[in-house]
């Protein structure tokens, strides 16, 4: 269900992003949309391989932390674009930390596949 739900919601959101809010947001707004919808995309992407490759407690740690940085990352980008406070920005950085935590753990997972 969280693999379907990331790829979806990151079409959705690119798509929202390129239709309803062009002419909306300046140009920064539109950069972090963009960088919010890339991360969210090719994260969506990491979590479909580490649920078909991805075994035991350290699959499970991959997709718990890449779900957690779109939702920090991405999320945090998509609520700056849109005009949130500035201190959301503080967030942006727990999310790349999570998706760092999400690769380490997935290359984890696949040491022993390749030995």
């Amino acid at each position: 269900m969280l693999v379907g739900t990331a790829g979806a919601s990151a079409v959705l959101l690119g798509a929202f992003g390129a239709h309803a809010l062009r002419g909306v947001l300046d140009g920064r707004g539109m950069e972090l949309w963009h960088t919010a919808v890339n991360y969210h995309a090719w994260h969506a992407l990491a979590l479909v391989m580490t649920a078909a490759l991805g075994r035991g407690r350290s699959g499970r740690t991959a997709l718990f932390a890449f779900g957690t940085g779109i939702v920090l990352f991405s999320g945090s980008l998509y609520a700056l674009a849109l005009g949130a406070p500035r201190w959301v920005g503080i967030i942006t950085p727990l999310g790349g930390l999570a998706f760092v935590l999400g690769w380490l753990a997935l290359g984890w997972t696949l040491r022993w596949r390749n030995e």
